[in-house]
C-alpha cells in the first residue's frame, strides 16, 4: 500500500511505496511501453528515410485508360461498333430518334460515316459516365443538356454528316459525301494532295 505524510504537516510527499507483486507488474508494464516507443521510433525512422508511397490498401483504383472509337482496329474496333450499334439501336433512336425531315435528316447505315461513329461514341461514353451513381441524381440531365442536345443538332443538321442521306423515311438513302481534301506541304506552301 501507499503512504504520504498528512497534509499541512509542513513536509512535502513522501515517496509513494509499493509492496513487492504490484510493483514488479508496474515495472513490467514501464518495460514494455518503453520497448513498444522504441519499436515505434525505428519504424518512424525507417519511415522517414524511406521515399514516401502510398500504401496499397488506401491507392485509389486507377481509372481505365480511355479510349476513342476511331483509335481502335480489328478487333476491338468491330466489338466496339457493336456495342454502340446495340445502344443507338436499341436505346437512343426509339426515346430521341424524332421524326426524319429534310431538315433533320438520318442515316440508317450510320456505320458507313465516321463523323457519325465520332460523335455517337463520345455521346455514348458520356452516357455511361452519367450513369454511374457518382455523378448524383442529375447525371441523366447533365448529359441530356451537355451532350445528347448538342450531339443530335450537330448530326442531324441539315448540312451534318447525313446531308445526302434519308430525309424522307418512305424513301431511305444513303451517301458518304467528301470531306475535304487533305493537304501536303510541298516547297513551303500547302497545297491540296
Amino acid at each position: 500500500m501507499s503512504e504520504t505524510s498528512a497534509p499541512g504537516d509542513g513536509e512535502g510527499p513522501e515517496p509513494v511505496h509499493i509492496a513487492g507483486p504490484e510493483l514488479s507488474d508496474l515495472s513490467a508494464s514501464v518495460r514494455r511501453l518503453i520497448s513498444q516507443s522504441e519499436q515505434q521510433a525505428r519504424a518512424l525512422d525507417h519511415l522517414a528515410s524511406e521515399p514516401f508511397s502510398t500504401p496499397p490498401a488506401l491507392q485509389q483504383p486507377s481509372a481505365p485508360e480511355p479510349y476513342f472509337i476511331l483509335t481502335m482496329e480489328g478487333e476491338a474496333y468491330e466489338s466496339e461498333l457493336d456495342a454502340l450499334s446495340d445502344w443507338v439501336d436499341d436505346f437512343l433512336l426509339p426515346v430521341y430518334g424524332r421524326e426524319i425531315t429534310s431538315s433533320q435528316p438520318w442515316c440508317y447505315q450510320w456505320q458507313e460515316h465516321n463523323e457519325a461513329i465520332a460523335r455517337l461514341h463520345v455521346l455514348w461514353l458520356a452516357y455511361q459516365q452519367h450513369l454511374d451513381p457518382e455523378a448524383g441524381l442529375a447525371g441523366v440531365a447533365v448529359w441530356t443538356r451537355d451532350f445528347l442536345d448538342h450531339t443530335l443538332a450537330q448530326i442531324r443538321a441539315a448540312n451534318g454528316p447525313f446531308a445526302a442521306c434519308t430525309t424522307d423515311p418512305q424513301r431511305p438513302a444513303h451517301r458518304v459525301l467528301p470531306g475535304p481534301a487533305a493537304t501536303s506541304r510541298q516547297d513551303g506552301h500547302e497545297q491540296a494532295a
